[in-house]
């Protein structure tokens, strides 16, 4: 329980002020207990950006590993994205609250998508798999995370917000967003241009 109203009393806070405007006597206070014990919990503040819970990175993950016979990866990680703009529990916000934090923040969060790349790449893998077979397993997990790392990007939250002033109209943009860059990916790079 004691765990669980940290996350609750940080993400409260960050959504208020934002993660770097928060303090961690701030969310230790918020939580009622001591500095001291909230760090018997978690061992830095920016592992409060992300809830212990399963993430939008697990979903992508697990889309990848249970994907239908002929679905291709990428599409099955394009619509675990799809679902998490909707998705409460493992949506979008954790990363996108990390993505536009400070210098601390960010590096958290770029640790944690190139953990879930290795998840991807060892979800590809098969038995028979040799040298060449694995290099192609980790190009395949890189550009997953080519779309998803582009979804917390400053530019896709600047489209989005001025999207519209509704929150479905911004969810729908980045939807439509999302549809559009995994159909470039599918198709190349060389099909986008400069």
């Amino acid at each position: 329980m004691t765990r669980e109203a940290i996350f609750t009393a940080a993400h409260e806070l960050f959504a208020e002020r934002g993660f770097d405007g928060v303090t961690v006597a701030e969310i230790a206070d918020a939580a009622n207990i001591s500095v001291k014990t909230l760090f018997t919990y978690i061992g830095s503040k920016e592992e409060l950006l992300f809830s212990g819970q399963p993430t939008v990175l697990d979903a992508v993950v697990e889309a990848v590993r249970s994907r239908r016979l002929g679905q291709t990866p990428l599409v099955a990680a394009g619509q675990a994205l799809l679902t998490a703009v909707d998705d409460q529990d493992r949506g979008l916000d954790p990363l996108l609250r990390a993505a536009s934090s400070g210098p601390a923040a960010r590096s958290r969060l770029r640790a944690i998508l190139d953990e879930a790349e290795d998840a991807l790449a060892r979800v590809l893998v098969s038995r028979r798999d040799g040298p060449r077979e694995l290099a192609a397993r980790r190009l395949t997990a890189a550009q997953i995370m080519v779309l998803v790392r582009a979804v917390t990007s400053a530019e896709v939250a600047d489209l989005v917000a001025k999207s519209g002033d509704t929150d479905r109209r911004r969810k729908e943009a980045l939807k439509d967003w999302i549809r559009d860059a995994a159909g470039q990916l599918a198709r190349g790079l060389q099909a986008t241009g400069p």
